[in-house]
């Protein structure tokens, strides 16, 4: 059985910025065959996708410059370039959505069932996708 490397953290922040290291890190561990498969059919989805449409960019250009070998910061920049840069009144918003997704909102149901699936209905420090995606992980 192969040895899979967890993404990054949803938590950890690219100069304030929740999650981006986390689409940064999928996207370099699918490239080089060290994210495990179950990843790869919602690789653009979801999350990445949230981040991709806040920032104003498509995720598939944002995949091809992680691909030509630039930093996690360097995405960010080329985010601002190429998209938006967010107001700080606005990433304080979106960091805040992010971290609370699945914690009393329209996809409470969902982590529930996520929970169920994994076998961790009884883990009640898992309250949000982040806190999820932590523990499937192995962090939390």
């Amino acid at each position: 059985m192969p040895n899979y490397t967890p993404p990054a953290s949803p938590r950890d922040e690219v100069q304030g910025y929740v999650y981006l290291a986390r689409l940064c890190s999928k996207v370099r561990l699918h490239a080089s065959g060290d994210l495990d498969p179950e990843f790869h059919p919602n690789m653009g989805q979801a999350m990445d996708a949230w981040t991709c449409q806040f920032l104003h960019v498509d995720y598939t250009d944002v995949q091809r410059v992680i691909l030509n070998g630039a930093s996690d910061e360097d995405v960010l920049m080329w985010c601002w370039e190429n998209g938006r840069k967010p107001a700080a009144y606005e990433l304080e918003w979106w960091n805040s959505f992010m971290r609370n997704r699945g914690f009393r909102d329209d996809l409470t149901e969902k982590l529930h069932f996520r929970k169920k699936e994994a076998g961790w209905q009884d883990r009640n420090e898992i309250q949000s996708f982040f806190d999820f995606l932590d523990a499937d992980d192995g962090r939390l």
